[in-house]
């Protein structure tokens, strides 16, 4: 390990991690609010053949609230690991994307898109390898 760095990969990891999932929730849950509109489209469009046709406003809703309390979840697991390393709050910080991806990634399939799909995989793992870690 470099000198300069102190703690375990263990605490590394959980940091990294943590900070990753902050950016990448916060982002994509405010790109949604501040795009409101043309997401509702794409929802709209996206979920059009599928049996959840009908449920694209509910669905981005619970999806845009679901990724701004995982980003900021994120953060507050970032901060705690540095003042209060093994809290149950960082174990949730890994929980709640993990469920996140797997509505995602019931979206993708519901709405045959299976690339979609399959590239929403490595993110499950992230949160599972999270999970492990922090547990």
């Amino acid at each position: 390990m470099h000198p300069t760095l102190t703690g375990s990969a263990t605490h590394w990891i959980i940091v990294l991690e943590s900070a990753f999932f902050a950016v990448l929730f916060l982002q994509s849950g405010l790109d949604k609010l501040l795009n409101w509109k043309d997401n509702l489209g794409f929802h709209q469009s996206h979920f059009a053949t599928s049996p959840l046709a009908r449920w694209g406003r509910p669905m981005l809703l619970l999806l845009t609230m679901l990724e701004l309390i995982a980003g900021g979840l994120s953060v507050v697991a970032l901060l705690l690991q540095w003042t209060n390393p093994g809290s149950q709050v960082i174990l949730c910080a890994f929980y709640l994307p993990a469920l996140v991806f797997l509505c995602l990634f019931f979206g993708q399939r519901i709405a045959k898109d299976y690339a979609g799909a399959a590239a929403l995989v490595p993110y499950f793992i992230l949160a599972l390898f999270g999970i492990l870690v922090a547990g």
